[in-house]
């Protein structure tokens, strides 16, 4: 509203009323507007009353959840590293075994090639020593 409505409304509150009964009209609007306003921050109290129960519940249930993942978490990380660790250790029990079936095989073959190296050195010995004595001979 402008100054000039303001004005005008003035004017014909002054007309209708009466210039005696104005300031008690007034008192009377100002203390309803005060009324109001008391009632209206007393709503206001008692809404952030209530609801400050139910945001400590909220909340309550918030801090609970959070546990209760927090927990189940812990349990499924211990799981997996319980199982991570059961596969390594029978990682590590084949592994051994293969390890040490390749080193018998290696061996054997070693051996083997041993025995066949000796033999073709007893063999080229022996003969040599009997061209050898033929040749002198």
């Amino acid at each position: 509203m402008s100054g000039q409505e303001i004005f005008v409304i003035v004017i014909v509150a002054l007309l209708l009323f009466g210039a005696e009964k104005l300031p008690d009209i007034a008192k009377t609007l100002g203390k309803g507007m005060r009324d109001f306003k008391k009632a209206t921050d007393e709503i206001r109290r008692e809404l952030e009353t209530s609801t400050q129960d139910i945001r400590k519940d909220l909340n309550d249930v918030t801090d609970s959840l959070k546990q209760d993942v927090s927990d189940f978490q812990d349990k499924i990380n211990k799981d997996v590293n319980e199982v991570s660790d059961s596969i390594q250790n029978d990682m590590n029990d084949v592994t051994s075994s293969v390890r040490q079936e390749m080193n018998d095989v290696t061996n054997s073959v070693s051996e083997d090639v041993n025995e066949v190296k000796d033999n073709i050195q007893n063999d080229t010995t022996e003969k040599y020593d009997g061209y050898y004595k033929e040749v002198n001979d």
